[in-house]
């Protein structure tokens, strides 16, 4: 990992990368804060680089860094005792991992984190992010915030799996995907999701994820290749 040194320009609640012109990812965890503070923020981060399958963080370890996703997927799962990975969550560009780190004596990893394809990361050491915070509080209550989203997220796929049927929950879980991490095609929103994965979000089996997104293909509510589905009309996901 290197230091994260190029100069930044601030534009309107995003960052520029002014030495190639690419776009920072837009982050809640850097709302509120003006030029000066972000920069000094990001100054002490350092720049991390995975490959696609490459293991990020592990369930039960001491959180010692945290991390910001820049490019790339990953997934953030727990791994049960009979050994099956289940899929907590389907990190985008700008979401941050590892919050538990901003505490002085740092919780461990609630899951684990695995890149699903090449990965660029901030990270922030234990020390460091803590000295931010302390410097910028604004950061710590942006942590708080994303924090609470993830659970009222965690929250909402409980009540689902008591309140809604199956198809319900996996029109939600395309539509949230296609909303955070979906690329616009002419033709539709891609999704890069596996049925495994897809149903692991919705809390429901491989078999039943695979049956109700061939109804939604004959239908030509999407289309599928392997580990994509193209959502074609999402009005159509969203009465479901």
């Amino acid at each position: 990992m290197g230091i994260f040194s190029p100069v930044l320009v601030w534009y309107g609640g995003s960052i520029m990368m002014s030495d190639s012109g690419a776009p920072f990812p837009k982050t809640s965890f850097l709302a509120g804060l003006d030029q000066l503070e972000v920069n000094s923020i990001l100054s002490v981060a350092e720049t991390q680089q995975s490959p696609a399958k490459s293991h990020l963080l592990s369930a039960g370890q001491p959180a010692t860094h945290l991390f910001m996703l820049r490019r790339g997927r990953i997934r953030y799962y727990k791994t049960t005792k009979s050994g099956d990975d289940i899929v907590l969550y389907m990190l985008a560009n700008g979401d941050v991992f590892g919050l538990g780190t901003l505490l002085k004596r740092p919780t461990n990893y609630m899951g684990s984190a695995e890149a699903l394809s090449d990965c660029d990361l901030l990270v922030w050491e234990h020390a460091s992010i803590r000295t931010q915070a302390a410097a910028h509080p604004q950061l710590a209550e942006n942590a708080l915030r994303i924090v609470l989203q993830y659970l009222r997220s965690y929250v909402d796929r409980h009540i689902g799996i008591v309140n809604k049927n199956a198809q319900h929950r996996l029109a939600i879980t395309l539509l949230d995907l296609g909303h955070r991490t979906g690329r616009v095609l002419p033709t539709g929103v891609e999704v890069e999701a596996t049925n495994e994965q897809l149903g692991n979000l919705a809390d429901i089996s491989r078999f039943t994820t695979s049956r109700l997104l061939k109804e939604w293909e004959r239908s030509g509510t999407i289309s599928k290749v392997r580990e994509k589905v193209v959502i074609h009309t999402p009005e159509a996901l969203a009465t479901e």
